[in-house]
């Protein structure tokens, strides 16, 4: 059945990552709302939609909705995320689920009355390198997780006039207090420190307790170039370790021979390192960054079925980790 969904926020980010993958699924974008009436009207002219305002309850009211998606602020998902529940429509929304962990839990309390789902979108676990990374850790080959490491990183322009870090937080470090716990365990202690030399340039280191026994170290900061690699994830076994690097080359790395000495050396495919990397030169709508895989597992999520996508209840977890970091940091 084709999912009609109304949606809230025609920003750069809607109308160039999300709606794109969104409507390759079974959906009917059926109205579309945002407070530029000129981006609004941009927006209903790329995707064919007619039903257009700037009201977000008016979109929320709008006869024959199955479910409403938004990227708006944090503040307006924690809004109009409560307002559509209670109008007894499934939602999805962007992370961050809400600018704190209290509103957050407010939104899980709404689900859990109208009995309907709210997604979030942690795209970082749909991510081609992460994706394969997970599926590897639960395949049963790699053994137990020993220690994660990592980091991700921006540049200080990216958040001008944004010195008190809020949106690098809000929106980038919720992606790694998601993906952390995804791909070991739930965290059980969360400590950081960092190093500040002027205003909007921050790294800090953050280290993690998991409930599986591993540790793990993620850095993390606004001191980068975001033409240079800025994502790594690496996670270590006994005689395993699996290599993220910018979410689109994986290795891994097992327990091979030395080889140079051996006549007969092969690659055998049970102990030598895997790699994988996109062709980009394919002519293929592929996604590497996760944003149509995850919509995959949303949208039957949004028509009552069983996905792993991820939901409001992990966002609480996540915007809880995200606060116990910037109260360690002092941020």
């Amino acid at each position: 059945m084709t999912l009609k969904i109304g949606w809230i926020g025609c920003g750069v980010h809607a109308t160039q990552m999300l709606l794109p993958q969104l409507v390759r699924h079974d959906v009917e974008l059926v109205a579309l709302c945002d407070i530029d009436a000129e981006r609004l009207k941009t927006a209903g002219r790329q995707f064919g939609v007619r039903t257009l305002t700037t009201s977000a309850a008016e979109l929320i009211a709008t006869p024959g909705l199955d479910a409403v998606g938004m990227a708006v602020g944090p503040d307006q998902h924690l809004a109009f995320g409560k307002a559509a529940l209670d109008r007894g429509l499934p939602v999805f929304m962007e992370k961050p689920p809400s600018g704190s962990a209290a509103g957050a839990r407010e939104l899980l309390a709404a689900s859990e009355k109208a009995k309907k789902p709210l997604l979030v979108g942690f795209m970082k676990r749909y991510s081609a390198g992460n994706k394969i990374a997970a599926n590897i850790l639960r395949s049963g080959r790699f053994g137990d997780v020993l220690g994660l490491t990592g980091y991700y990183m921006t540049a200080p322009g990216y958040f001008a006039g944004n010195v008190d870090y809020t949106g690098f937080f809000l929106h980038h470090c919720v992606h790694y207090m998601d993906l952390v716990s995804f791909l070991v365990s739930p965290v059980t202690k969360l400590t950081a420190r960092k190093v500040e030399k002027a205003p909007g340039r921050v790294l800090f280191h953050i280290n993690f307790d998991f409930e599986c026994g591993a540790i793990g170290t993620i850095a993390m900061g606004t001191v980068q170039s975001r033409g240079a690699p800025v994502e790594r994830i690496e996670v270590m076994g006994d005689h395993q370790r699996i290599e993220v690097d910018n979410v689109i080359e994986v290795r891994w790395n097992r327990n091979p021979p030395f080889k140079v000495d051996d006549p007969k050396a092969i690659l055998a495919d049970d102990v030598d390192s895997l790699t994988w990397k996109p062709n980009f030169t394919a002519a293929a709508n592929e996604d590497p960054k996760g944003y149509h895989s995850l919509l995959a597992d949303v949208v039957p999520a949004l028509q009552g079925k069983e996905t792993p996508a991820p939901t409001i209840a992990d966002g609480v977890i996540a915007m809880d980790s995200l606060e116990t970091l910037r109260r360690e940091l002092g941020i």
